[in-house]
């Protein structure tokens, strides 16, 4: 297939962004994680070793900003402030909801790095461990960082995840054999909200399995009531900043 017309299929438009920014973050993951288990004494790496997330991330954000603007021609973002205004409403009710499990671990007092049981399974952890910039001494990289992590995490993560969920996947499990593009952005259905809202679940680590329902459930309602993708797109980015701003303030890194 040519270039023009891979620009020119939609369907690539809504599905390749999401997929080639996953692929890269799992594989370079994985790729990292063999040669740092296999090679290196991890406390005396460069941070480019012990921390690769801090370099990844800023690819996978290229790479999927690159692609978002290959195809931006495809995509249906209407401005209408107040489903924008509904979407961000929804965005900050369910990252509360997110976030709540490890602010209880903290109300609670609790202790324990790991408290198994329903406590676990909930989420309630203490979520410590994960991306923190403050490994740089640096001024200038902390920013750095922190511009990427919440570039990925507001604008390009939201795009891509909204674009392929609900965008596309929504419409194709409507109707698999033909035309899915004819079927109306935000149109119900118990098939469509059951896989799109597990495969969402089953995407994150089960400590954020509760979490992703409730989310995937507020988000399909989203698209619903609002019959915006647009509206999806500034849920999720509201919901990105917001725990952003609540991991770097409350040392939560573990969260995103």
């Amino acid at each position: 297939m040519s270039l023009p017309r891979i620009r020119q299929d939609r369907t690539l438009a809504y599905v390749v962004p999401l997929v080639a920014f996953m692929l890269i973050g799992g594989g370079l993951s994985l790729l990292t994680g063999f040669f740092d288990g296999f090679f290196y004494e991890h406390e005396n790496n460069p941070w480019w070793q012990s921390y690769p997330e801090h370099w990844i991330y800023p690819l996978q954000t290229l790479l999927g900003g690159g692609l978002l603007l290959f195809w931006w021609r495809h995509y249906e973002l209407k401005w209408e402030p107040r489903k924008l205004l509904l979407g961000g409403l929804l965005g900050a009710i369910g990252i509360g909801i997110w976030i709540l499990p490890t602010q209880l671990y903290e109300w609670w007092g609790m202790t324990e790095e790991e408290p198994g049981g329903w406590k676990q399974r909930l989420g309630i952890l203490p979520r410590r461990d994960g991306f923190d910039p403050g490994i740089f001494e640096s001024p200038a990289a902390w920013w750095a960082a922190t511009v990427f992590r919440f570039l990925r995490a507001v604008v390009v993560v939201s795009l891509v995840e909204e674009l392929l969920w609900r965008g596309f996947l929504m419409r194709f499990i409507l109707n698999p054999d033909g035309d899915y593009w004819k079927v109306p952005f935000g149109t119900f259905s118990w098939k469509s909200y059951l896989v799109v809202t597990a495969l969402v679940v089953f995407i994150h680590s089960p400590a954020d399995w509760a979490a992703a329902f409730v989310w995937g459930t507020l988000m399909y309602c989203c698209a619903i009531w609002t019959r915006s993708l647009l509206a999806c797109v500034v849920m999720h980015g509201v919901a990105n900043f917001l725990m952003g701003w609540y991991a770097l303030s409350f040392g939560k890194y573990g969260l995103w």
